[in-house]
């Protein structure tokens, strides 16, 4: 989670130069969650869309919206094997000596921002950042709405939860809230069933899923 990082990586930089965090501005940003869909129930191998859409709700410009995918909860500590210790759209193993016990549930096609640049699929996408598990979409200005869209392919059956938490900053000085005060965060609960999507070709070229 991004801020349980900041202190780690202020550390981190070479000699004495300036903290990354020096330009962000501290304080509150208020966010309203237009949207916030994955599916309930899904299929092996197939691909469906996260999508979250947040909106400016506040008077200032928020300098650099950002969200974060967390493995069951993103509060912060998380228990082992939970928040942003296992990889984005992942679970860890439970099994000792293993150098990564992250396991992916849903492989990333596509990620938010990769259409910036350009619409192929795969890669990390134009909003990636230096947290594995978190996307920034830039500078929200007042009113204006920002849409995340990860385009995902189901690997893994059975029930996972995957949360969520929005940002105002990629530092943790800036800070995103609701209306209320509340931190703009939710949780998705999918069952991945083993039995792949079926799908056929109609006559005219047209691919056709059929969940059965």
């Amino acid at each position: 989670m991004i801020a349980g990082l900041v202190g780690t990586l202020a550390l981190t930089g070479c000699g004495a130069g300036a903290r990354q965090d020096v330009n962000e501005p501290d304080g509150n940003f208020t966010v309203a969650v237009r949207t916030a869909t994955f599916p309930a129930s899904q299929r092996l191998a197939q691909r469906t869309h996260l999508v979250i859409a947040v909106r400016n709700a506040g008077v200032t410009a928020i300098p650099d919206v950002a969200v974060t995918i967390c493995n069951l909860t993103c509060a912060y500590p998380a228990p082992r094997g939970a928040g942003t210790s296992a990889q984005a759209f992942a679970e860890d193993l439970d099994m000792p000596y293993l150098a990564d016990p992250s396991r992916p549930v849903w492989i990333v096609d596509r990620a938010p921002g990769a259409c910036r640049f350009s619409c192929q699929s795969g890669g990390a996408g134009g909003a990636v950042t230096a947290y594995s598990n978190t996307w920034a979409l830039g500078t929200l200005e007042p009113g204006a709405t920002a849409t995340f869209d990860w385009a995902v392919t189901a690997v893994k059956a059975g029930k996972h939860v995957v949360a969520w938490q929005i940002a105002a900053g990629l530092n943790g000085k800036a800070k995103a809230v609701l209306a209320n005060g509340a931190k703009p965060r939710g949780a998705f609960i999918v069952t991945i069933h083993s039995a792949p999507q079926q799908t056929y070709v109609k006559a005219n070229g047209q691919v056709v899923a059929v969940n059965r």
